[in-house]
C-alpha cells in the first residue's frame, strides 16, 4: 500500500498560486520568506501578483514552483505528517525533482532556491534565442516519433554530415510525447509526425530547447553548481526521470540531475514503475494538476490526489490518518 508524491515541473505556474496556504499557515509563508531571502529579491510579490509574462520566464518559474510545493510540504508537516515512514517515493517532473528532493531534506530549501535559479539561468543561455525549439506530438507511436527525429536531423542540416540536435524530449503518457532540439529539425520532425499519423503536431511557445543535447553547457554549471551544496541522503527515495529507478545516494542523485538536464523526461515509465511496485496513491504537491491527469490516463489504477490549496492540505492530512486537531 505504498504511496508516491510527486511535485509539478515548469508549466504548472499560475499568478497567486500558494497564496491560500501562506495566508493559512505561517510555516508556508516561512518557506516563501525563506525563499526571497536566498535570492535576495521578492520573488513571492512576483508569485502572487505577477506579471504572468514574468513569472513564466524560466529563471523565476523553477524557484517558484518549488516554493509552492515546499509551502504544502510545511504545512503539512505543521499538522504533524512526516515523509519519513508515510511516504514510499517521491518524484518530480523535470525541476519537479528539485522540489522532491528539498521536502525529502537532500538540500536545503534556499540551497534548492538558488539551484533552480542557477538552473533556469544556465538553460536560458545554453542556446541563443529562436535557434531552439519544441513541439508535443499527440497521438503516434514512439517508435514513429523517434524516427521522424532522427529524419529530421539529417532533412533540416544545412550539411548532410552535420545531423541537427533533435530528440524526445519528454514522455508524458497518454500519447503524449514531447521532442527539442534545433528549430529548424524540430519543425520539420513535426510535420513529419503529423504525416504519420500523430492526431496533433503543435509547437510550443517555450525559451529554450530543455531536455535535449543542446543544453549540454547548462549540464556543466549544474555539475558545479550541485557539487559546491551540501548534500544529504533523502529520507525518501528518488524515482529518477532519466532511470526511473529509486536511489538515496546522494552522489548518484546528484549525477541524474546533472544527466537531467538534456536527457529525457520519462514520466509515462515513471507512473507505470509506480504501479509495477506497489504504489496505490499518487499525491501532486504543489501548484496545478498536470500530474494527476498524467497519471491517470498512464494508470488508472492509481489512485490520484492534489495538495495545492489549505482545504487540500486537511483532506491530505485527514485521508493519510496524520491529521492533528
Amino acid at each position: 500500500m505504498a504511496i508516491a508524491f510527486t511535485f509539478p515541473g515548469q508549466g504548472s505556474q499560475a499568478v497567486g498560486m500558494g497564496k491560500d496556504l501562506a495566508d493559512t499557515f505561517v510555516e508556508s509563508r516561512r518557506i516563501f520568506e525563506e525563499v526571497d531571502d536566498a535570492l535576495g529579491e521578492n520573488l513571492s510579490k512576483l508569485i502572487w501578483e505577477g506579471p504572468e509574462e514574468t513569472l513564466t520566464l524560466t529563471a523565476n518559474a523553477q524557484p517558484a514552483l518549488m516554493a509552492v510545493s515546499l509551502a504544502a510540504i510545511r504545512a503539512l508537516e505543521a499538522r504533524g505528517f512526516s515523509l519519513n515512514g508515510k511516504v514510499t517515493y517521491v518524484a518530480g517532473h523535470s525541476l519537479g525533482e528539485y522540489s522532491a528532493l528539498a521536502a525529502a531534506g537532500f538540500v536545503s530549501v534556499a540551497d534548492a532556491a538558488r539551484l533552480l535559479r542557477i538552473r533556469g539561468n544556465a538553460m536560458q543561455a545554453a542556446v541563443p534565442a529562436g535557434e531552439g525549439a519544441m513541439a508535443a506530438i499527440i497521438g503516434l507511436e514512439q517508435a514513429d516519433v523517434e524516427a521522424a527525429c532522427a529524419e529530421a536531423a539529417q532533412g533540416a542540416a544545412k550539411d548532410p554530415a552535420q545531423a541537427l540536435v533533435c530528440q524526445i524530449a519528454n514522455d508524458n503518457g497518454g500519447g503524449q510525447l514531447v521532442i527539442s532540439g534545433a528549430r529548424p529539425a524540430v519543425e520539420l520532425a513535426a510535420r513529419l509526425c503529423t504525416e504519420k499519423g500523430a492526431k496533433r503536431a503543435l509547437m510550443l511557445q517555450v525559451s529554450a530547447p530543455f531536455h535535449s543535447a543542446l543544453m549540454k553547457p547548462a549540464a556543466e554549471i549544474m555539475r558545479e553548481a550541485l557539487a559546491a551544496v551540501t548534500k544529504s541522503a533523502p529520507v525518501v527515495p528518488l524515482v529518477s526521470n532519466v532511470t526511473v529507478t529509486p536511489t538515496s545516494d546522494p552522489d548518484e542523485i546528484a549525477r541524474r540531475l546533472v544527466e537531467q538536464v538534456i536527457g529525457r523526461v520519462r514520466w509515462r515509465e515513471t507512473v507505470e514503475w509506480f504501479g509495477s511496485n506497489g504504489v496505490v496513491t499518487l499525491y501532486e504537491v504543489g501548484a496545478g494538476k498536470v500530474l494527476s491527469g498524467l497519471a491517470r490516463r498512464i494508470n488508472r489504477d492509481i489512485a490520484t490526489s492534489s495538495i495545492g490549496s489549505a482545504a487540500e492540505v486537511e483532506m491530505a492530512l485527514a485521508a493519510l490518518g496524520d491529521h492533528v486537531a
